[in-house]
């Protein structure tokens, strides 16, 4: 497996892994968020898209929303965030969401910041035992609602 910034080629595969990492999360086939999560060439333009390969096919993606980006929600002065770590389901139990998570936390580290946030659906609880074993803990104050019926829960830790 190889972690890297997603080239052209990978971006509509990127947004197909989104899809299906969410498909359980969302109301269905037209739940608006879906276009969202298939836009990976906005990510891409507007934050950093990074894609984990193996033999060609993108298992997952993350996006690394750097200072400046409109994709930030919930990060301070100083803190990485980022957005939509998505593994392809048949891809889970590989360590691509381990791998991921390690890529977003190295990264804000060579960048100076001093702790790296997200947020998450309640419902998503496999991926709160990933971030749970990366260091992350709950942050239930930096908690929000960014559209009706939808909570997010952020989550946090110090680099």
């Amino acid at each position: 497996m190889r972690l890297r910034r997603a080239t052209p080629d990978d971006l509509g595969p990127a947004g197909a892994v989104t899809v299906a990492a969410y498909a359980a999360f969302v109301t269905g086939e037209d739940d608006p968020y879906l276009d969202r999560l298939r836009d990976a060439a906005r990510r891409d333009r507007e934050a950093e898209l990074w894609v984990a390969v193996d033999d060609g096919n993108v298992l997952g993606t993350v996006t690394i929303c750097p200072p400046g980006s409109s994709w930030r929600e919930i990060s301070r002065a100083g803190e990485g965030e980022f957005r939509m770590l998505a593994v392809h389901p048949a891809a889970r139990g590989r360590g691509v969401g381990a791998a991921l998570v390690d890529l977003v936390l190295d990264r804000f580290r060579y960048d100076g910041a001093t702790a790296v946030v997200m947020s998450s659906l309640r419902e998503m609880a496999d991926a709160h035992r990933l971030y749970a074993r990366a260091g992350f803990t709950r942050l239930p104050e930096r908690d929000f609602s960014p559209a009706p019926d939808v909570q997010l829960i952020a989550f946090g830790r110090d680099l």
